[in-house]
Order: C-alpha cells, then sequence, then structure tokens
C-alpha cells in the first residue's frame, strides 16, 4: 500500500481518527511507533517515518507504543489495488489459519502460490502473512494483559503462544518488560466479575450509524439465537463444541463498541472478538469508500444521509446462508419466523435460547417439518450437505465470483443469494444485480468498483420507496 505523505503528515498533526490504523508513525528517535491518534507530543517531521501496518512497523525495528496502544486500532484496511486477496487471507489469519497450517496452506485455500501471496502483503502491508499474524497475536496479547484478569500463562495460550517462555522472551524484546510489568502498568486492568466473562473495547474509525446496523440486525435477528435492541446486540455463539454468548454496546464518545464475552475457554478469544469486529465492519474505512462512491452524483445525496454506513457481518457463514436462502420471495419477518423455528426444533438449547443447527444437523433432518415449501427445504438440504463435507467454504476464502459459482450449483440457490452472502462474508465488491432495487443500477455500477457491496446498502436504505426497502427485500 502506498502512503501519500502529504495526507499522513495532516493526519498526524490533527490526530484525525479517521486514518486510525491506516498507518502507523515510526519515530526515529523514540524507537516507537504510534496510531495517527496518539496524545504524545507530536514529533518533528525528520524523525517521522510511515508504515501501512503495525507489522511493518515492528518488522522495521520499532516497538508498540504504550500510551496510544497500537494493538487497540481498528486494524489495517487491506482493499485497494489486488488486495482483495489479502483482505480474504486476513480473515483466514484471524481464523488461525496460520496456527493450524502454514503459509502454504494459506495460500492454496486462496488459489495462488505462496510465493505470490508473500508478494502481495509485502505490497500491501509492508510485512509478510507470518509476521503479520505474529504483531497480531503479540497485539491481541496486549490487549488481554491490559483488559483480562487472566493469568499470563493463560495470556500467552489465549492469544496463540507456543509456549510461555516465548510469549515472555516476545514481550521483553518488542517492549522492553515482561508481561508482568506491562500488566503492573497498565491503569485498563481490571479483574474480571466472574471467571469466563471478558471485557473488550472495539475502536472503530468514524463516522459509524449504529441505528442504521442495529436496524438491519434487529431485522433478521433468528429468534433464540439473537437479540438486537436499539442499544445493543446479543447472540448465542458456539465454537467447537464449546457454548457461550457475547453482548455489543456503542461507546459514541470513544469511537468505540463496548464486547462483552461470555465463554469458558479463553484461548477462543482471539476467533471471537474477530468475528464481531466483522458483524458490525468495523475494518471498513468510511472515508475511503465514501471518497469514491461519490464521484457519482447519484449516490452522493445518500451519503450525506447516513455518512458510514457499514456492510453488516455476520457470525457463521452456513447460519447467515441459510437466512438468506429462507429469505427468498419472503418478507424479513416472515424469514425471521422461519429461522426461529429453525433453530428451535433442530438447534442446541442453551441457557438462554438455542443455538442455529450446524450443517452436519440439518444435512439429515427433515426441514419441511417447520412449514418451508418444499423446493426451499431441499435448496437449504443442498447447502448444508455441500458445506457438512466440505464442498462448499463459508469461511471467506472464496472471491464472491467463485462463491457465486459454487452455489448456484445447488438447486435453488440463485446469483442474487450467492452475491449477498459474499456481501455478507465481508466481499467489498459483491453486488446483487438481480435485486429488484439494484438492477436499474447495474448498468452503470462498474464504477462502484471495488465497493459495490456499499453502494447496495445505500440503495437499499433509501429507496425510492420510502426507505423500507430493507424489511422488504426479505434479505
Amino acid at each position: 500500500m502506498e502512503l501519500d505523505y502529504k495526507t499522513c503528515e495532516r493526519a498526524r498533526l490533527s490526530r484525525d481518527a479517521r486514518f486510525d490504523g491506516r498507518f502507523f508513525i515510526a519515530v526515529t528517535s523514540t524507537g516507537i511507533y504510534c496510531r495517527p491518534i496518539c496524545p504524545a507530543p507530536s514529533p518533528l517531521a525528520k524523525n517521522v517515518r510511515y508504515y501501512p501496518s503495525a507489522a511493518a512497523a515492528a518488522e522495521a525495528g520499532f516497538r508498540p507504543c504504550l500510551r496510544c496502544r497500537p494493538e487497540a486500532s481498528p486494524g489495517t484496511p487491506a482493499w485497494e489495488g489486488t488486495s482483495t486477496s489479502v483482505s480474504r487471507a486476513l480473515k483466514l489469519i484471524a481464523e488461525s489459519a496460520l496456527d493450524d497450517g502454514g503459509v502454504s496452506d494459506l495460500a492454496r485455500r486462496l488459489g495462488m502460490g505462496p510465493r505470490h501471496l508473500r508478494r502481495l502483503f509485502l505490497k500491501h502491508l509492508g510485512a509478510t502473512p507470518v509476521a503479520v499474524a505474529q504483531t497480531r497475536r503479540v497485539h491481541f496479547a496486549k490487549n488481554l494483559i491490559d483488559q483480562s484478569g487472566l493469568t499470563m500463562t493463560e495470556v500467552a495460550h489465549a492469544s496463540g503462544f507456543g509456549s510461555v517462555r516465548r510469549f515472555n522472551a516476545t514481550y521483553q524484546t518488542l517492549y522492553g518488560r515482561t508481561p508482568s510489568e506491562l500488566r503492573r502498568r497498565s491503569r485498563a486492568h481490571r479483574e474480571v466479575a466472574q471467571r469466563g466473562t471478558y471485557h473488550f473495547r472495539l475502536d472503530y474509525r468514524p463516522p459509524l450509524p449504529w441505528t442504521a446496523l442495529v436496524e438491519f440486525l434487529a431485522a433478521r435477528a433468528i429468534p433464540g439465537v439473537e437479540s438486537v435492541t436499539p442499544e445493543s446486540y446479543e447472540r448465542n455463539i458456539s465454537l467447537a463444541g464449546v457454548n457461550g454468548s457475547v453482548s455489543v454496546k456503542h461507546s459514541r464518545e470513544k469511537n468505540a463498541l463496548d464486547l462483552e464475552i461470555q465463554f469458558p475457554d479463553p484461548k477462543a478469544l482471539f476467533k471471537i472478538v474477530e468475528r464481531v469486529r466483522a458483524i458490525f465492519d468495523l475494518r471498513a474505512d468510511p472515508a475511503q469508500i465514501e471518497r469514491h462512491l461519490l464521484r457519482d452524483p447519484r449516490l452522493a445525496e445518500l451519503l450525506d444521509q447516513a455518512p458510514g454506513l457499514r456492510v453488516p457481518g455476520c457470525w457463521d457463514g452456513f447460519e447467515m446462508a441459510v437466512r438468506a436462502i429462507l429469505g427468498q420471495q419472503v418478507s424479513v419477518k416472515g424469514a425471521s419466523t422461519l429461522a426461529g423455528r429453525l433453530a428451535s426444533k433442530f438447534g442446541e438449547p442453551v441457557a438462554k435460547g438455542c443455538l442455529f443447527p450446524t450443517a452436519a444437523v440439518l444435512a439429515v433432518e427433515e426441514l419441511e417439518s417447520i412449514g418451508l415449501p418444499h423446493k426451499r427445504a431441499a435448496a437449504i438440504q443442498g447447502l448444508a450437505q455441500a458445506v457438512a463435507v466440505g464442498d462448499l467454504l463459508l469461511d471467506g476464502s472464496l472471491t464472491a465470483e467463485e462463491l457465486e459459482a459454487r452455489m448456484t450449483k445447488i438447486p435453488g440457490v440463485g446469483p442474487w443469494t450467492a452475491q449477498y452472502v459474499a456481501m455478507r462474508l465481508g466481499e467489498p465488491d459483491a453486488f446483487p444485480a438481480s435485486d429488484l432495487h439494484l438492477r436499474e443500477h447495474a448498468l452503470f455500477s462498474d464504477s462502484w468498483r471495488p465497493w459495490r457491496a456499499y453502494a447496495a446498502m445505500y440503495i437499499w436504505r433509501f429507496s425510492s420507496e420510502g426507505g423500507r426497502a430493507f424489511a422488504r427485500a426479505g434479505i
């Protein structure tokens, strides 16, 4: 990713929160790297170096600032140029792809060679995939040191370090302090009131229209699984057979979301936090997206009405794909009712409702028993079977085009559904062109690339039919 020096300088000197995480500032006189919003006195320009990612700054030998805490930044967007491949790789790294396999396995899942993937990472992030994963692991551990009551052994394991010795050595090298010394220094640290309960602050680049986000999620909430109010989003979760829940609230004055996780296994915390970030599209760079879409005057008025509109993600790709199929040719309320029935009958009961059923379960159950039309039930069962045996991956590793090609092989699943699923999986250029409200814009939608998914969200929200297109589209 090429950085414009003048833009970075202006953002640094004004501490512009819109650039938080888009680049990092390294100071040669101190050996420290910071966020653009760092409250410390501004260094002399001659001592400043700019890096496109925290990993690049770390690779250059700089250590993280203890004041502005780079580990708390919204994350580096990797969307420019050909970096959609990098974005998909980052999603998989967030799901511990490099912990479960190496760079070769990651590259294979993305349909490229490991040398090409390494070149793309160096071009767009200034660091290798391994360095990026290592920096993320270090940053997440720092968050746990500051914000949880976990022991250092638990922090090391939760953040993916193979041993406590390696964990301690890494922190001594990076920070010049041991993890225990960093905890004693942290003012944010607090003991958890109950084991298995954790709190995180998730920063974002403003603006973020919270009301629009929760309205979208509330309309699609699955009864028994999710609960959405104007103030909060809550849902039941399960990872590797372990169950828990998450609760998210907006902290407007901090440009952040407050996340509470209830989960007995701290090793899953990194995955949980990253999935919640995806639900609220917190890595989006609204200034960059808006700057591009404003080139089309047809979108200008829409962007003015809801600056920073996000494309909501999802907790689980299979759950969301089932919900999309249920929404075909019915109202959003009707689809949510059917999704609730599906979860209630076939999902695992938990303390606060139920979990959404897995692909393995829905692949063999009689789905018409909840009132589903035969063709819709067959489509969901076909999807479940493909996911259960590994023929279809809904983990964000496929491009929108690849996902459409594979999903439309399932009888009853068309291009609209596949492109919508791609949108919710984080593909910024996915575009359900056959949609009732989008097809009239399809001819000139190429000018919106690579942000067509965001353009679609604006058109749906502010359709000519009174802004109620979300609820009627059945999505």
